[in-house]
């Protein structure tokens, strides 16, 4: 049974940091396109950053470009989400995706994990 986890979340300070991780089992995602997608409350759920299997290809969303940094271990099967310079409207649940079903930026992948929420504080 394929599960992703999601750890790292928490309440942090404007400006302050955090760094998310999820990590893969039951089977291998060392090819696939992993990515970070949110939802705050009352909004639709947006991609954050993916990338490539080797981790050539990476996306930021324009809101998180230059603060976040998406990066991954394969050999841990485990990929992060760096994020720094937070900013209340990062405020959010945010939740690991793996194998796109379309484009990596949209929001349809076969398999997620369950969030982990985020707040920042003004």
């Amino acid at each position: 049974q394929v599960q992703l986890v999601e750890s790292g979340g928490g309440l942090v300070q404007a400006g302050g940091s955090l760094r998310l991780s999820c990590a893969a089992s039951g089977r291998t995602f060392r090819h696939s396109v992993m990515a970070w997608f949110r939802q705050a409350p009352g909004k639709e759920r947006e991609i954050v950053a993916a990338i490539s299997g080797d981790a050539i290809v990476q996306f930021h969303a324009d809101a998180v470009k230059g603060r976040f940094t998406i990066s991954r271990d394969n050999a841990k099967s485990t990929w992060y989400l760096q994020m720094n310079s937070l900013k209340p409207e990062d405020t959010a649940v945010y939740y690991c995706a793996a194998e796109p079903k379309r484009e990596m930026t949209v929001n349809e992948y076969y398999y997620w994990g369950q969030g982990t929420q985020v707040t920042v504080s003004s």
